[in-house]
This record gives structure tokens, C-alpha cells and sequence, in this order.
């Protein structure tokens, strides 16, 4: 079961340009996937959480807001599968 949660370079600068309630929100995550597994938050249908396809093939996305992505992918840290925020992005529509 994954719990374990951490940012790569990118996304530690990207979440200084990110508006504060994107960050709380991003956190709600964090918190969410710690304490019940990124399994069981995956189920919620609020982050609408999805498979991402062509150069972002096996990365997920999860959403913020209408406009602001997280951008993760699962790693296998030895015998620890973590997922790790690749990018924090607002989304054009």
C-alpha cells in the first residue's frame, strides 16, 4: 500500500508560484494519501484522478481545482512504493 508522499525539484518551485488555496488543497492530498493510501483516495471522485498518455505516459494526474493539476508518479524506493509530485501545473482549457 502506498503512504509515503514526496516532491520532486520541480514541483518543490513549482508550489512557490501556486496560489495559496492550491497548496492547502494539495495538502488535503498529501494527508489523504498518507493516512489512507494512495488506493483508497484514488476511489474519490473529487481529485478525478487519471492515467496521463502520450509524453506523460505513466504519470497520473490529480485535480486541484479547474484549473491546477498535480502531476505524480509512483516509484519503487527498494521494498517502499512512494509517489512522487513531479509538477504542480495550471491547466489550460
Amino acid at each position: 500500500m502506498i503512504r509515503r508522499v514526496e516532491f520532486a525539484l520541480r514541483a518543490r518551485k513549482d508550489l512557490k508560484k501556486v496560489p495559496h488555496h492550491i497548496v492547502n488543497k494539495l495538502d488535503t492530498w498529501i494527508e489523504s494519501v498518507e493516512r489512507s493510501g494512495l488506493e483508497q483516495v484514488r476511489k474519490l471522485p473529487g481529485y478525478h484522478d487519471e492515467p496521463l498518455a502520450g509524453r506523460r505516459e505513466g504519470q497520473r494526474s490529480v485535480r486541484l481545482n479547474v484549473a491546477w493539476r498535480a502531476i505524480y508518479e509512483i516509484l519503487a524506493d527498494e521494498e517502499v512504493s512512494l509517489v512522487s509530485i513531479v509538477e504542480v501545473t495550471h491547466h489550460e482549457y
